[in-house]
């Protein structure tokens, strides 16, 4: 039994001997989310991105390495400024209580102290923004036309009609399609087919996982089209202005792409040039491997367009592109509330704790798939996992441990668990690595049933003991395992552990129908 437990840690680090070698000499790591609109609550869909990218930039930590996080809120766009008028507020006003309650509204996924909140209505932003599009236009890829276009404010962007269903986006079938025909600027995305397919020959890795990579090379080997970059001013009046035209506005993803550099901006940066030549641009985009989190519908905006607008401006691409599947409903069927399906994860938090959140999110729900959330599946594996699971667990050994003086010495308690790359976490699939875990948690179970040490003790304490002591250590060892994933359950075991407690009150109450 000892064997069996031990392996996964053995096995990873002869998987990694190699990978190690290979891994580059900097610590440096740069993570990032896309950026939610602010036009309304969070749901379930962003408790996973926000929640996986906590965990991986907590991974990345624990190994050592300087972490740059970043996230924020997308904050012009059609969609924002409808709704800004239906609430009757001057926009800015919106967005700016709506940023507080969206600051307020992620601290329940408990995110790393390092996170850095950006928003595309800051001033750094406007300023990098508009530096970006004068240089793609300097380097000959922006042009003016006339066009006609069918757009989908939900997702803010134009559809073709492979993407239109009964007159409707299929992404968002209870809105109508709006006609758009006007004179805009335009941006030469198939000058760069070619090229994208060569970065993505050179860069085997660079969309996890690797169906959806094969899917965006399918898109892009179909041919790509130039779209549309700007609005006019008069019929969107929310947006950055396109430099050198004011009558015009950026379209709200080529603005809001922009956002993954002009994070870095210090004060003072207010140009690309500058940008590239600051020491935060070239310490953690030039070699903190830019890695983004974001839903399968931002595919081709995350890993075609916006790698096509680096290219342009002469910047270097990202690292990895890691594509989420989407949380449905029960039955495969997207999640929303016209049709009942959708959970607000502040209800879960507020019930169950961040916790049990995360570790659905983490456990439960497939890495890269799509995956169902229901409230029965839910409670199913918070009392399996967690309270008849892992708190009954802690519960049993910190009993044995208090009862039979077993303690773990300094130098046990100075274990580290993550001293090299972990290969479930370098490849995104958290969903494995968190299942192997409660695989172990569950063989300290049979290990209890196996030896019986309550049992042995009366008989034979030193080897009682000894059953005991190899509990509380395997337990140490996956609580320190669990870290990244459930942050706050595994600073309380290792506590009750190093002060040999048992808990107060069940790390988690079983919930009943």
């Amino acid at each position: 039994m000892r064997k069996k437990l031990i392996s996964f840690v053995n096995l990873n680090k002869i998987m990694l001997k190699f990978f190690s070698k290979k891994k580059a000499k900097n610590n440096i790591f740069y993570l990032t989310t896309t950026l939610p609109y602010i036009n309304a609550p969070l749901h379930m869909g962003h408790a996973l991105e926000f929640i996986r990218a906590d965990a991986i930039a907590r991974y990345k930590k624990l190994l050592g390495y300087d972490i740059y996080f970043n996230t924020g809120t997308d904050e012009h766009g059609l969609k924002i400024y409808e709704k800004a008028k239906e609430q009757g507020l001057p926009v800015q006003d919106f967005l700016d209580k709506n940023f507080n309650v969206f600051r307020e509204q992620v601290k329940i996924f408990n995110l790393m102290d390092e996170v850095n909140f950006i928003r595309t209505t800051d001033d750094k932003h406007l300023k990098i923004a508009q530096s970006f599009w004068q240089r793609v236009s300097d380097n000959g890829y922006i042009y003016k036309k006339k066009y006609k276009a069918k757009y989908c404010v939900g997702c803010e962007s134009e559809k073709s009609d492979s993407e239109i269903e009964n007159g409707h986006c299929k992404d968002h079938p209870d809105m109508d399609l709006k006609i758009i025909e006007e004179e805009n600027y335009f941006f030469k995305y198939k000058d760069f087919s070619e090229r994208l397919l060569d970065f993505y020959d050179n860069n085997p890795s660079f969309v996890v996982p690797d169906f959806r990579f094969n899917e965006i090379k399918n898109f892009i080997k179909n041919g790509l089209q130039d779209f549309s970059i700007s609005r006019l001013k008069e019929k969107m009046p929310w947006g950055i202005a396109v430099p050198g035209d004011d009558s015009q506005v950026m379209y709200v993803w080529f603005d809001a792409l922009v956002n993954y550099i002009s994070t870095l901006a210090e004060d003072g940066i207010d140009t690309i040039d500058k940008l590239e030549a600051s020491q935060k641009f070239k310490k953690y985009w030039l070699l903190g491997n830019p890695t983004q989190y974001c839903g399968k519908d931002n595919l081709r905006f995350q890993s075609a367009m916006w790698q096509a607008m680096l290219m342009a401006a002469g910047l270097p691409n990202s690292k990895q592109i890691v594509i989420n599947g989407f949380v449905t409903g029960e039955g495969g069927v997207r999640m929303s509330k016209s049709l009942g399906n959708s959970f607000d994860p502040r209800d879960i938090v507020s019930d169950y704790g961040t916790d049990a959140l995360r570790f659905f999110i983490l456990k439960e729900i497939s890495s890269f798939e799509d995956s169902p959330f229901t409230i029965e599946r839910f409670k199913e594996a918070y009392n399996s996992g967690l309270a008849n699971g892992l708190g009954n667990l802690v519960s049993r050994i910190m009993t044995m441990a208090i009862n039979y003086n077993v303690k773990l010495s300094s130098k046990d308690l100075d274990y580290q668990y993550f001293t090299e790359p972990v290969l479930d976490l370098e490849n995104f699939d958290i969903n494995k690595f968190i299942n192997k875990i409660w695989g172990e948690l569950r063989g300290l179970d049979e290990y209890i049933g196996k030896t019986e040490p309550f049992k042995k003790y009366k008989i034979n304490p030193k080897e009682a003991e000894k059953d005991v002591y190899y509990l509380l250590f395997n337990l140490y060892k996956n609580a320190k395992a669990i870290e990244p994933l459930l942050p706050e359950t595994s600073i309380k075991i290792q506590k009750l552990i190093k002060e040999n407690k048992k808990p107060e009150n069940p790390l988690f109450l079983r919930v009943y129908a």
